[in-house]
């Protein structure tokens, strides 16, 4: 199928010359004044290639054709090549800052006219193309964002879970009660905050400081891998059980800060603090 170009003028003499002009290579409209040419617009303006406008109509003439079609976006889309025998500099100016493309005067050369509408259709396929397809790439690239953003979502809900199970496992193991991990994030964010506001040369951000809270259930994660017969014993620990003590320590640091001198405790009790 052809490429439409509609041809706008009220003479039909004006109309057949470049009908003639055109015919060769696209598939010509017609419309004698401006409101066949919005009635046009409104029924075709997707398959229109380029319009060739006269501005001098009765009715309604070539500006408010424009206007109309400023209003409704189809300049954007659509090429508009004025042919008038207006010859006042500022007519040309008016119709160039309205959003026409291109101003021929009259009496035209066809030869002209012809190269003008392919150039100027050429470069509004173009045009068309890529931003039909710079859209394209934004909507899918929008979809991968959302379908990003849900997923990471869904991860952080999932390792908030997890540092929760662990952390309950921590502190049934304990023997305490099933409000301290709760209390010990509620107490983990106010100091964070406070933090955030006194020294904000430590950089707490918001982001960062969800982070440290999700994570504080795990501040005694390392009683796990400790023996209930040591971590639970009420008395004192054995000479044995103090060095099985001292090497869980070494090893849930291992790589890690750890204070000077390595584990403050005392063979005291059995459940003690590093």
């Amino acid at each position: 199928m052809r490429e439409k170009v509609l041809i706008v003028d009220d003479i039909e003499l004006n109309r057949e010359i470049l009908a003639v002009a055109l015919g060769d290579e696209y598939e010509v409209l017609q419309a004698s004044d401006g409101v066949q040419t919005i009635e046009i617009l409104k029924t075709d303006s997707e398959g229109i290639t380029a319009m060739l406008l006269d501005l001098i109509m009765p009715n309604v003439d070539g500006y408010a054709v424009l206007d109309y079609m400023r209003e409704h976006g189809l300049l954007e889309r659509i090429p508009v090549i004025v042919i008038s025998a207006e010859s006042a500099r500022d007519v040309e100016v008016k119709c160039l800052e309205m959003g026409v493309t291109d101003f021929i005067r009259k009496p035209f050369d066809s030869v002209t006219v012809r190269r003008r509408v392919k150039n100027t259709a050429e470069l509004f396929m173009y045009k068309n193309h890529l931003e039909d397809k710079v859209r394209l790439q934004t909507r899918e690239l929008e979809e991968k964002n959302k379908l990003f953003q849900a997923q990471a979502e869904q991860i952080r809900e999932t390792n908030e879970k997890i540092v929760d199970v662990l952390g309950t496992v921590v502190e049934y193991r304990n023997l305490e009660s099933g409000e301290h991990i709760k209390r010990v994030k509620e107490f983990t964010n106010i100091l964070a905050e406070k933090a955030a506001e006194k020294y904000p040369e430590y950089g707490l951000t918001p982001e960062k400081i969800t982070v440290i809270v999700a994570a504080s259930p795990l501040h005694d994660i390392g009683k796990i891998a400790i023996k209930d017969s040591v971590l639970l014993k009420p008395g004192r620990l054995t000479d044995e059980e103090f060095e099985y003590m001292k090497e869980m320590e070494q090893a849930d640091t291992a790589g890690s800060w750890r204070p000077q001198g390595g584990l403050k405790g005392s063979k005291k009790q059995g459940c003690f603090r590093v």
